[in-house]
């Protein structure tokens, strides 16, 4: 780092208020196991220390764009798994006059990708090439997507809101347990991909309470607030990162870069009963597949059968089983193919498509659309909610896909890239780290935007504010946002309620329920497996971090405490 810009640094932290306002000395009690209630406004993030950034811009007089960016940011530093510069996303906004919409900032393929790129001499896909490297990474969106949303609705400066993730990295921060254990976790990916010496390695493991710190990181965040997004596209980061690319002899060019735009997309958008649903359309399948598992659930008067009884997990099977079959299909980038989103969400298909399920039987997934898949892997994004106090709403989602994205990370910049590009079919019929399946509308093409789960969601009811959802989860957060809302307009919880319930997944494939372990009852179990169901376990699903506001309007904020280190802090 320059002289020039620690000196300029330094006198910018010296006077920010946000030196007194967050004591980043201290992680006592990361875990919240309260129900978090203010009257003003909200911010749930998956790490506490981001939460505080985003209260902190807010009582500094920014609105929730400003604090989304301050959080994001934020995260970059402590959140490095899925804490990204590196990686894209979705947002899903309300504005406190009704208006609502979505951003794309959902990365691309670079310009030099093709469609069999991960395929052998023998058509055969290459094992781990999708997933780990430097060809799995697409161009990254999040720099352009935060400064779109800060630039159309903020109220803050640009370097003002990131001020604090400069200090973060400079000046170092404590590791909570879960950040500790992750970074020993991925210890000998990090030293295989980048060699010993790199931030996120130490001579033996990590430990809770750890400082670290990450001065390029520092120095590459001071100039995207100096200078703006044209510094990470245009800029010395940009240069850096094709660099890096060269050198390990991958595909990212400078073109790529500069030509990187973020979209306006409209929102798909669901009216249930006297509630409306507004979420991510494509190139996420999110938005799509939780109205229609919505409007499924309503069909089949999901709401008669007590929470996570034997029929209401074959039921929520079935639907998703159908859903995710669809997802497969049809699915991909509208600016690349014909989404046939009016006709997956119009309740004649949607009659026709659930017709079939059978309320005592199990339907083979093979029956519905052949395909095969044999596991789901681990996954990794992460989500925050933001309602300030003049109620405007945000609902954002980022990503690098994996934990720590393609373990890629851009040398004299401290930011990892993503591994994106395994998100797109690699071949049709074969799954990719998630399980999931896709065919020709989710081909690799030069730069079209990969399909994701990811669906940021927003919620009204009766016309007014009601919830801001959303989870990580690759293709749980699917299912995990579906469960969420159903809890809460069907179920009558509250939003730690919802949130902390026992979640299930399903998919098309593979032919399974993933329960989570000693979640649910075994007479259940015994009867789901009855029924012809295979069930597995995992030690837990999604990570919600959402918002409610009760009719009083006060709200109610509930990060999952109880699958993650996240936190929920208002006034």
């Amino acid at each position: 780092m320059s002289l020039k810009s620690i000196s300029y640094i330094a006198s910018l932290l010296a006077i920010t208020i946000f030196m007194n306002s967050c004591d980043v000395k201290s992680f006592d009690d990361v875990h919240q196991e309260t129900v978090v209630m203010e009257d003003s406004a909200m911010v749930v993030s998956a790490h506490r220390l981001a939460t505080e950034v985003g209260v902190h811009i807010l009582k500094e007089g920014g609105n929730a764009f400003d604090a989304a960016v301050a959080v994001q940011f934020a995260l970059t530093v402590v959140y490095p798994r899925a804490g990204n510069i590196g990686g894209g996303g979705f947002a899903t906004y309300r504005l406190a006059n009704g208006e609502y919409g979505t951003l794309d900032f959902r990365e691309k393929a670079p310009k030099a990708a093709y469609r069999n790129m991960f395929l052998d001499s023998t058509g055969n896909v290459v094992e781990n090439k999708s997933k780990k490297g430097i060809f799995s990474v697409g161009v990254p969106g999040t720099v352009r997507g935060m400064e779109a949303l800060q630039r159309k609705f903020g109220n803050l400066k640009w370097d003002d809101v990131i001020a604090p993730s400069i200090r973060l990295a400079l000046l170092g921060f404590p590791l909570s347990a879960g950040e500790a254990a992750i970074l020993n976790k991925y210890r000998d990916e990090f030293i295989e991909m980048n060699g010993m010496d790199n931030p996120y390695v130490k001579e033996g493991e990590w430990q809770e309470g750890d400082s670290v710190k990450f001065p390029e990181l520092a120095e590459t965040i001071f100039r995207i607030g100096e200078k703006g997004s044209r510094e990470f596209y245009r800029g010395l980061a940009a240069k850096k990162i094709v660099a890096e690319s060269r050198r390990r002899g991958g595909i990212l060019t400078l073109d790529d870069m500069h030509d990187y735009e973020v979209v306006w997309r409209k929102p798909v958008v669901a009216e249930l009963e006297n509630y409306k649903i507004i979420s991510m359309g494509a190139p996420s399948s999110g938005g799509i597949a939780l109205i229609q598992l919505l409007k499924g659930a309503d069909l089949m008067n999901m709401k008669s059968y007590p929470h996570n009884s034997t029929s209401a997990i074959h039921l929520m099977t079935e639907l998703e089983r159908r859903v995710f079959a669809d997802r497969a299909t049809h699915l991909g980038d509208p600016d690349f193919y014909d989404v046939p989103e009016q006709m997956l969400l119009s309740s004649d298909y949607l009659e026709k498509r659930f017709a079939d399920i059978d309320g005592a039987k199990a339907t083979l997934s093979a029956t519905i659309k052949q395909g095969k898949v044999d596991i789901i892997e681990s996954h990794e994004t992460t989500h925050y909610s933001i309602v300030d106090q003049w109620g405007n709403a945000v609902s954002i989602t980022t990503t690098l896909n994996g934990n720590f994205g393609s373990k890629v990370l851009v040398r004299g910049a401290g930011f990892f890239l993503n591994n994106e590009m395994d998100d797109f079919s690699a071949k049709p019929g074969i799954p990719n780290q998630f399980g999931l399946v896709g065919g020709e509308a989710n081909a690799i093409a030069p730069e079209k935007r990969m399909l994701s789960s990811m669906c940021p969601t927003i919620v009204e009811k009766e016309g007014k504010l009601f919830m801001v959802v959303g989870t990580p989860g690759g293709s749980t957060i699917i299912t995990t946002t579906y469960q969420t809302i159903q809890n809460a307009i069907w179920y009558d919880m509250g939003m730690q309620d919802a949130v902390n319930a026992t979640k299930t997944h399903a998919q098309w494939l593979p032919d399974e329920i993933h329960l989570e372990e000693d979640g649910v009852d075994s007479l259940v179990v015994d009867s789901l497996t009855q029924m012809g169901h295979t069930i597995k376990y995992w030690k837990s699903i999604g990570k919600m971090n959402c918002i409610m506001i009760l009719e009083n309007g006060d709200l109610e904020g509930a990060a999952d405490y109880t699958r993650s280190e996240s936190v929920a802090i208002g006034f």
